[in-house]
């Protein structure tokens, strides 16, 4: 018996501003491409997320999933478990475990694009 493998290709599903993205400062937008919705097994979130210049993404704890960015474009500050600043550029990984904590600052005059994987 042969498993049936379904494949998912599509563009944004959702795309939203937010203002000052928990707790942050600024603005974000994330382009959303898998959604928990889209019931893919060990996957709630998969987007784009670009952070507008001079934005955070505020510090906060990931209680009941990890999650992981992928820094496509740009440069930026990245808040570890232990709210240290880590310099990140393109093509760095964060990864951030269940149960901790992280941020995310854009303080420069350009961009930061990321691609951020919740599971």
């Amino acid at each position: 018996m042969s498993k049936r493998v379904i494949s998912l290709i599509r563009n944004t599903q959702e795309t939203a501003v937010i203002e000052n993205a928990h707790g942050g400062i600024g603005s974000i937008e994330i382009h959303k491409k898998i959604m928990k919705e889209d019931h893919v097994e060990g996957l709630s979130l998969f987007a784009k997320v670009v952070v507008s210049p001079h934005s955070t993404i505020g510090y906060h704890q990931h209680t009941d999933d990890a999650e992981a960015y992928y820094i496509l474009k740009g440069e930026g500050n990245f808040l570890d478990h232990n709210k240290e600043r880590v310099p990140v550029k393109a093509g760095d990984i964060c990864l951030i475990k269940k149960g901790q904590s992280h941020g995310l600052e854009n303080l420069t005059d350009d961009v930061l694009e990321m691609i951020a994987v919740v599971y």
